[in-house]
């Protein structure tokens, strides 16, 4: 995916770039696929697919307005509690993101869709 294209029309048109990376997030973590978040004004993840955590959700910006926005909308009434253990359960998911081995998960998810392609 060409994030450098997609801001360029966004930009052409006054609009903002949303981007949700809930498949890819894994293969971002690791260098195995563009990361969208220098191109995004907003990037949205799921932290329970290719990140093989907990059950749950980041949106990502760089725009201070855009996270006062997000946030006064999203907290107290979509987020409720902080859930530690679900918070714990995201750190060690980050942690193993971090390690050769989930590199070699996230070739090993790329071989396996190239072969399920033919």
């Amino acid at each position: 995916i060409d994030f450098s294209k997609f801001r360029e029309i966004a930009d052409e048109v006054g609009a903002k770039l949303m981007v949700d990376m809930a498949h890819i997030a894994g293969l971002v973590a690791v260098g195995l696929h563009p990361n969208p978040v220098p191109y995004a004004d907003i990037t949205t993840t799921t932290t329970h697919k290719t990140l093989r955590g907990p059950r749950g959700g980041m949106i990502l910006t760089n725009d201070e307005n855009l996270a006062k926005k997000i946030n006064s909308n999203v907290f107290p009434g979509t987020q409720g509690g902080p859930l530690e253990h679900v918070i714990a359960g995201k750190a060690a998911a980050f942690g193993e993101a971090l390690t050769p081995e989930f590199k070699e998960y996230g070739e090993q998810i790329i071989r396996n869709t190239q072969e399920m392609a033919l």
